[in-house]
């Protein structure tokens, strides 16, 4: 988001009870297990098709092209998470840059979007978009990379994160940013909160594995299902476990995460996003400094890496 419903029902026990002139000192323990009965007969809500997501990112989108923060403040999340040119924003911050920002949108258009459902109330869509804008005097990629993530609130699904990153040409990358100061990427901060800290150590074990090319350890801690996304577009499981292992080109000496922070989505499972970067090469090119979002969910009691994200600014 640059930026289906559902039908519920309740069955009033005490009425048919009533009816049926049940002793009223009974109708209270009657009235209980008949509720129960019905909650545990109620099916699992359905999952969102592609098809319907997709609507309303492309609505999303639209609002974006014509300046509407409305879409935002009617279909985002509270815990709504993006990125602008300056980092992590919130809710609050998306819906600023549509009445700041001085932005002229031409056209704009998504193509191969997939779906991937992270437990039953959390949907992931990755999707590729071409677009011509240009927001306070510059010009955007023309080309991006994108994910949302969209969480079932209720009866309606909502959107609770949107970031893009600009397509790179593995024949021809980009002329490499300068890597963040190790002083300033190891700045004292706050100690994040509990929940944070729990997938934050899973996401330090990642970039463990990654520096040491731990195979073993990857695929510990990757869901069956892992999808990563960034400039080099979407990679599923088995691609990302040869890129950081066993094919790994990079000569890491060290890495370091800071600015975490984390947020429910639904039940066992979770958003991660920080920044990231190292002292080292990758194909001979200086490891940068990105922003980063992980999807974790629960696997029995263990946090494991569902999605991923590289942001680059």
């Amino acid at each position: 988001m640059k930026r289906i419903s559902f039908i519920t029902f309740m069955l009033a026990a005490a009425a048919l009870f009533a009816a049926c002139g049940a002793p009223a000192g009974n109708a209270p323990a009657s009235n209980a297990n008949a509720a129960n009965a019905n909650a545990a007969a109620k099916p699992a809500p359905a999952a969102p098709t592609k098809e319907a997501l997709m609507t309303m990112e492309k609505a999303g989108w639209e609002a974006w092209k014509n300046r509407d923060a409305k879409w935002t403040v009617d279909n985002a999340t509270d815990k709504y998470v993006g990125f602008s040119s300056t980092g992590r924003m919130d809710k609050a911050a998306s819906i600023k840059t549509y009445t700041e920002q001085k932005c002229e949108i031409k056209s704009y258009s998504l193509s191969d979007d997939q779906m991937q459902m992270v437990g039953p109330d959390v949907a992931v869509l990755t999707f590729k978009s071409a677009q011509d804008y240009t927001c306070d005097g510059k010009k955007g990629p023309a080309n991006v990379n994108s994910a949302s993530i969209y969480v079932r609130e209720g009866d309606k699904w909502k959107a609770a994160f949107y970031a893009e990153t600009a397509v790179v040409d593995p024949k021809a990358p980009p002329k490499p940013a300068a890597p963040a100061k190790k002083d300033e990427a190891k700045k004292e901060e706050a100690k994040p909160d509990a929940a944070t800290e729990a997938v934050l150590a899973v996401e330090k074990k990642i970039w463990e594995a990654w520096k040491t090319k731990d195979a073993k350890t990857l695929e510990a801690v990757l869901a069956k299902d892992f999808v990563f996304t960034g400039g080099q577009g979407r990679r599923d499981r088995a691609t990302i476990l040869k890129e950081w292992a066993t094919e790994n080109k990079c000569e890491v000496k060290s890495y370091w995460l800071s600015d975490a922070a984390s947020a429910s989505l639904a039940k066992d499972v979770t958003m991660l996003t920080y920044k990231g970067g190292g002292d080292g090469t990758c194909e001979g090119q200086p490891i940068t400094t990105e922003w980063f979002v992980s999807i974790y969910s629960k696997e029995g009691d263990a946090w494991k890496g569902a999605f991923g994200m590289g942001v680059s600014q």
